[in-house]
């Protein structure tokens, strides 16, 4: 069973005199638990017994208020499953305990420049809000290892630059993308799917794979890959694209001719329904 605090002193306490042999392990999310967040904190459990499942919606993410007040919210479930995979302690701060100065913060972690591109030119401010958020619960759990989703590609990026440049020591663990049998990757915003809109949802997958086929046929081209995923995602009617973007898989770098790890990115509007996804392929 995993005992529930909800405040930096209890978490303290609780962490001080906790076994510390095999280290922490923590699992950083906002709540709305799926079975890919159980994967980190499963995969956590693996490695350490002491693992942090944080559950915070933060602010700082959200650049449109009505997304964040339709954040699906469900504390006592959240906390059921994550013990259910492994968890031991889920802290569960309110915006003024993480955040006691105010929110927004005075100071704040500045993501560099992937902060700009991609994900943070879609969604201003919101990579700013997942580093400020992540270094916060860095500081407080002080873990061994965090454990962070492929589906959010560009924030594992984001984390482990931070991590590097910044001194943190902590080691940032990417899982692999959780999916549906049809390929939709696993997402708290795909509860907001209408039948119709979940059953097209799963084009962005479909996109990856375009672009994937392309790259071991030999493309390597950045603008073509693009294109092939681009068409793919244009062809579904209840699909708006925002980007299909290939870039190298360490840093995200935009270069014309790919070798090497590759990442394949895609972003769309299903309905009124933001999803994103992505693929790592070699070129």
């Amino acid at each position: 069973m995993a005992e529930l605090v909800r405040t930096r002193r209890e978490l303290s306490r609780l962490l001080g005199a906790a076994p510390r042999d095999q280290g922490v392990g923590l699992v950083p999310t906002m709540g709305a638990l799926h079975a890919g967040h159980l994967a980190l904190v499963a995969a956590a459990r693996a490695q350490q017994e002491v693992v942090v499942c944080s559950i915070f919606v933060n602010p700082l993410q959200f650049d449109d208020p009505d997304d964040l007040a339709r954040y699906p919210v469900d504390l006592d479930g959240d906390v059921a499953k994550a013990a259910g995979a492994g968890a031991t302690i889920c802290f569960a701060p309110s915006v003024d305990e993480l955040y006691p100065g105010g929110c927004p913060p005075q100071v704040s972690v500045d993501p560099g420049p992937l902060g700009d591109v991609l994900e943070g030119a879609a969604r201003p401010g919101h990579l700013r809000g997942v580093a400020t958020v992540v270094a916060k619960l860095f500081a407080l759990v002080a873990p061994t290892r965090a454990y962070f989703g492929e589906k959010d590609y560009q924030q594992l990026v984001v984390v482990r630059r931070m991590a590097l440049d910044l001194s943190l020591p902590v080691e940032v663990v990417g899982c692999p993308t959780v999916r549906e049998p049809d390929g939709l990757a696993l997402s708290s915003r795909n509860v907001r799917l209408s039948p119709a809109e979940r059953r097209a949802a799963p084009v962005l997958y479909r996109a990856l794979q375009a672009g994937a086929a392309a790259a071991e046929a030999g493309e390597r081209r950045r603008c073509e890959l693009e294109a092939a995923m681009a068409a793919v995602v244009g062809a579904e009617p209840l699909a708006r694209l925002e980007y299909a973007a290939a870039r190298l898989e360490a840093d995200l770098e935009e270069v014309d001719t790919l070798e090497g790890r590759v990442r394949l990115l895609v972003a769309a509007r299903v309905g009124s329904t933001r999803l994103i996804d992505n693929l790592g392929v070699a070129c």
